[in-house]
């Protein structure tokens, strides 16, 4: 199979191919994720909503969209936007993730075209997306504006990308780095590289860049107490989510 090397990080993509088989062990090594997904998915789900007029309520508000889940994983969000009606493409450069996540779809009755490629590859295709879901993938990119360049490409004119990735600063360091990887141990030590999270004004200054018009950003906050995640209009200073358009 022939890709696009040019924002594929091999460093990265092996980190995730040794955790392929966990994808949906609540308890297992990427169980952030799994505590993390009700937020993300009532983020993502109201943005598409008021995009594109959709009433949540009804049986399958996402019938006609066609949605990019990339750096789908074992598809954590890929299952939920096809029960909501959407035709989901789930895209991923670590190859071991696709088998687990058509197996999971299968098992749940759901039709989802996953595959093993690029963000690069899919806009060199000529394909198109009405949304492009972009979750906690920037951060592991060899180049982070070639990549949203190709990401940017991928949407129809009016289309949505949600992006969503982790802060720089001491505090992101202690909670995702020392807190998640070390103390907590949620996930194996070295998935994520403090140098390469990058800033809420620097993640906007990459998507104008690409040709998109940032519309809103959340912060993703954890409580402790409580032991569950939440959105924030004010604290943005570790994880964080953006949804932006492409204009005419």
């Amino acid at each position: 199979m022939q890709m696009h090397q040019s924002t594929i990080d091999p460093q990265e993509v092996a980190k995730f191919e040794a955790m392929a088989a966990e994808w949906w062990d609540p308890n297992g090594k990427f169980k952030p994720l799994h505590m993390l997904n009700p937020t993300r998915l009532d983020y993502i789900t109201s943005q598409i909503a008021a995009e594109f007029g959709r009433d949540l309520s009804s049986p399958a508000p996402f019938d006609g969209l066609r949605i990019l889940d990339i750096g789908c994983g074992g598809g954590l969000l890929s299952e939920p936007m096809a029960r909501l009606g959407a035709t989901v493409v789930g895209a991923d450069a670590a190859e071991r993730n696709i088998p687990v996540a058509q197996v999971h779809a299968e098992n749940a009755g759901l039709d989802i075209n996953y595959r093993f490629t690029t963000a690069e590859d899919l806009a060199a295709a000529g394909e198109t997306f009405d949304v492009a879901l972009n979750m906690e993938v920037v951060e592991h990119v060899a180049d982070p504006q070639n990549y949203l360049n190709a990401c940017q490409t991928l949407l129809k004119t009016g289309g949505l990308m949600i992006c969503s990735t982790i802060n720089r600063n001491p505090k992101s360091y202690m909670m995702a780095i020392v807190g998640a990887e070390i103390v907590m141990r949620w996930l194996p030590k070295g998935t994520h590289d403090w140098k390469k999270f990058i800033t809420p004004d620097e993640l906007f200054e990459l998507i104008e860049t690409a040709g998109l018009r940032p519309v809103d950003r959340k912060g993703f906050v954890f409580n402790p107490a409580l032991w569950k995640w939440s959105l924030s209009d004010r604290d943005l200073s570790v994880n964080y989510v953006t949804a932006s358009t492409k204009v005419a």
